[in-house]
């Protein structure tokens, strides 16, 4: 199904899976292959259950704000392992032509998270990233729970670079909510910083 989005950046038809692609329902499953520690790995989003996941689309190797973005992953990774997430990173390029990207540019060599091909486009295509007049996906950051369901999203137009710290801002919030239960994580909220814990005596008082 295509829909115009304003996430999408306006100019494209985006695809949009609304039967599977909720905030709080199981994020969608998929099979592919992968380039990861020199070689090649098949993965499944089903291998990371029990672990945060944070799935990170972005157009195409060998560009301009893709390695900008992926190098700041990749300088941050040993955080996110710290606080029990993986880092799989998607784009339509074939796992080979990661090889090449991995072979040639020092930012990508520093990469050691599983780097996930999708070439058929079935993983943009379920996450509602796909542009399929250019067959790349748009700049989409997805965090999904232990168990699996997706709990934030972001999308960008591709001009747009993500910030990495604000990731990590928002792993860390959902973390917190989900091992505190009743309380919430206000807007900006970082580890040591006071939550709320919603109820009629905080009516107005905000």
């Amino acid at each position: 199904m295509k829909k115009d989005f304003e996430c999408c950046g306006g100019e494209y038809g985006c695809e949009y899976n609304e039967e599977v692609l909720a905030i709080n329902h199981r994020a969608p499953t998929f099979i592919a292959q992968s380039f990861h520690n020199g070689g090649t790995k098949k993965v499944s989003l089903s291998d990371y259950i029990g672990k945060w996941v944070i799935i990170f689309f972005y157009p195409a190797d060998f560009t301009f704000v893709c390695p900008t973005e992926l190098g700041e992953m990749a300088d941050m990774y040993e955080k996110f392992k710290k606080l029990g997430c993986e880092i799989l990173s998607v784009s339509t390029d074939t796992h080979y032509v990661h090889k090449a990207w991995h072979d040639t540019s020092e930012t990508i060599k520093k990469i050691k998270f599983p780097m996930v091909a999708d070439p058929s486009h079935e993983i943009s295509h379920k996450y509602g990233v796909l542009i399929p007049e250019e067959g790349v996906a748009l700049r989409g950051s997805f965090l999904i729970n232990p168990e699996g369901v997706l709990k934030a999203y972001e999308i960008h137009d591709n001009s747009l670079g993500r910030s990495t710290d604000e990731l990590i801002r928002k792993l860390e919030a959902a973390k917190f909510v989900a091992e505190h239960g009743g309380e919430v994580c206000p807007a900006n909220w970082k580890p040591g910083k006071d939550t709320l814990r919603p109820g009629l005596d905080l009516v107005g008082k905000i």
